[in-house]
């Protein structure tokens, strides 16, 4: 039987996934994958959640346009949600998925989520990312 660990690799492999760093001590893999749009998404097994971040970029504290468009859009986001980290200036992409019982297609959506926000929301993106 796999262990946690060893099934999120082969659904990575199974998505196409370019995997360049994977440290099985902290159970952290760092993924790519062109086709679908993100680069460094960073996937941790952190039993008993699965986590799954993308750092997307910098934001002023000041921009509140900014703020309210990643607030509202965060509603329509069907897997994950726009997130800031700790110093609140930068913003991520995060998921979180039960790891006991992990099936293929929980992972696929949660990276297809991302892969569409990327994709749909890209120039609203770029234009607060350079405010």
């Amino acid at each position: 039987m796999k262990t946690p660990f060893e099934l999120v690799k082969s659904y990575l492999l199974d998505l196409g996934c370019n995997i360049t760093l994977e440290n099985r001590e902290d159970e952290i893999f760092v993924i790519n994958n062109e086709e679908l749009g993100f680069n460094n998404l960073v996937i941790g097994c952190a039993s008993p959640l699965l986590i799954i971040e993308q750092y997307l970029f910098d934001i002023s504290p000041d921009n509140k346009n900014g703020f309210k468009f990643l607030l509202t859009t965060n509603r329509n986001i069907i897997h994950g949600a726009f997130v800031l980290d700790e110093s609140g200036e930068k913003v991520i992409f995060r998921d979180t998925l039960q790891l006991a019982n992990l099936d293929f297609n929980e992972l696929e959506a949660s990276i297809n989520s991302l892969s569409f926000l990327l994709s749909e929301y890209s120039n609203e993106l770029i234009n607060i990312s350079k405010q």
